[in-house]
């Protein structure tokens, strides 16, 4: 216990915001810009590097990738928020029996849940874990609630394997995986990247999935095993309220947004549009973001029943964006100077000089999952050092879905350790961070050996 209060303090004394650490980074880059480069335009040095910030910020290609990003988490959260979800969640909820069944009844959906939609999985698992605590409390059934906690935020530990991988879905879109370096690496090796790099080799590759069994099933025995072991803890929660609208004293047109018709056959019409764009991709495995949105569109209006019930689920979600809108923005500036200036040529050749194909994925993971503490974001992350995985797995000959699926392995196992995706759960929940880390950690011990493992034998 006394390290998981190390490390939250850590966190909130030396750590400042994630917007902060994302200011910090560009200031950071600017300096090492203006130190390691040389200026090779008509502008001075400074000038030069922060017109290649500038050009970063408002790159059309990346700020498609934010907004991109942003749907996938709202439309994640709109579908949790909707009445079928409310009876799976209600239902799952009834079996619980002591804190061993109830954390595996959380932990796996979870993950279930996460590997479609990480939006999704991150709120359905808060949502889950507080209303088993409800339920253990109503029925004077002892259990740890911190464990279940812990357990509902578990989906963020395999979400970049996932459908909504930020990094295996964007380079399954045509052109993503050159336009990411053109300007950046030479004609010769630019030459060697392929137009895409389908979801079939990444995320439903048989080494992904399988490494997905192997850590559901190594999380779900672990909180069964922890369950046994933890004392009970005295829980005193008010209930969770899911949203409801009132379809009372409707008048004139305002019975159009209430209308479970209109609706359905909107949501129908997305899904038969999805059907015939995105059917021969489905055949083969190939997800991309719009795709994945398309799809989460039709389907939430659908379960929603009325536009009405939808936009209030948009409007309680659209607040988890706040950082992507404002911070993705950053973090593209910080990459336009970095392959503007030759910064990541640079250090591709650093990793390249280091390392062999063996234990460069080995590498990737490590540095992805020390760089998700400072941004703690899969989406930002990839914008950022994408390019120098995808340089130097080229020049090593290392496979790029194997060096991609590094990074988002690294990114996501130190979840378990940064808190801001958990916000959202302890907000729920009514948890302290402090309360969650020591399963957390555990989590993410058992996660790195698994991932690390796997890059190494498969």
């Amino acid at each position: 216990m006394g390290l998981t209060k190390v490390i939250e303090h850590v966190f909130r004394r030396y750590l400042p915001s994630p917007f902060t650490i994302a200011v910090l980074l560009t200031v950071l880059t600017v300096a090492l810009a203006l130190i390691f480069t040389d200026n090779t335009s008509d502008k001075n040095h400074l000038a030069a590097v922060l017109s290649y910030w500038e050009n970063g910020i408002w790159n059309n290609g990346l700020l498609v990738f934010a907004y991109q990003m942003m749907l996938i988490l709202v439309l994640g959260h709109v579908l949790v928020l909707s009445k079928p979800m409310e009876r799976i969640i209600l239902g799952i909820t009834k079996l619980v029996k002591n804190t061993s069944n109830a954390a595996v009844l959380v932990a796996l959906p979870t993950m279930l849940v996460s590997f479609f939609n990480w939006g999704l999985g991150l709120i359905f698992g808060a949502i889950l874990a507080r209303k088993v605590g409800e339920y253990a409390q109503a029925n004077n059934i002892p259990i740890n609630y911190p464990l279940i906690g812990a357990s509902g935020y578990v989906g963020l530990m395999v979400w970049h394997g996932g459908i909504s991988g930020s990094a295996p879905i964007k380079v399954s879109e045509a052109g993503h995986v050159k336009s990411l370096l053109e300007g950046i690496s030479n004609v010769e090796l630019l030459a060697q990247l392929p137009e895409t790099i389908s979801t079939s080799l990444t995320v439903f590759s048989y080494w992904n999935v399988l490494l997905f069994i192997i850590v559901a099933l190594s999380i779900t025995i672990t909180v069964y095993y922890l369950g046994k072991k933890v004392r009970p803890k005295t829980i005193a929660l008010k209930e969770y309220g899911f949203k409801s609208v009132d379809r009372e004293n409707l008048q004139g047109a305002e019975k159009l947004d209430y209308s479970k018709i209109v609706a359905s056959c909107f949501g129908a019409l997305i899904l038969i549009a999805f059907l015939l764009q995105y059917l021969p991709s489905l055949k083969v495995l190939n997800i991309t973001p719009n795709m994945l949105n398309f799809f989460m569109l039709g389907l939430a209006i659908i379960l929603h029943g009325s536009f009405k019930s939808f936009l209030v689920a948009i409007e309680e979600a659209i607040g988890d964006t706040a950082g992507i809108l404002i911070q993705f923005p950053l973090y593209f500036g910080i990459m336009g100077i970095m392959g503007s200036s030759g910064m990541i040529n640079d250090i591709s050749d650093f990793f390249v000089s280091i390392s062999t194909s063996v234990t460069l994925p080995i590498f990737t993971f490590l540095s992805a999952g020390l760089v998700n503490i400072f941004v703690p974001s899969g989406g930002g992350q990839w914008a950022v050092q994408g390019p120098l995985v995808l340089e130097s797995a080229t020049q090593l000959g290392v496979p790029l879905p194997k060096a991609i699926m590094a990074l988002a392995y690294g990114d996501q196992v130190t979840n378990m350790l940064q808190p801001f995706w958990a916000l959202p759960l302890l907000g729920i929940t009514k948890l302290k961070a402090k309360e969650i880390l020591p399963y957390t950690l555990i989590f993410m011990l058992i996660g790195s050996l698994v991932y690390i493992g796997g890059l190494l034998i498969l």
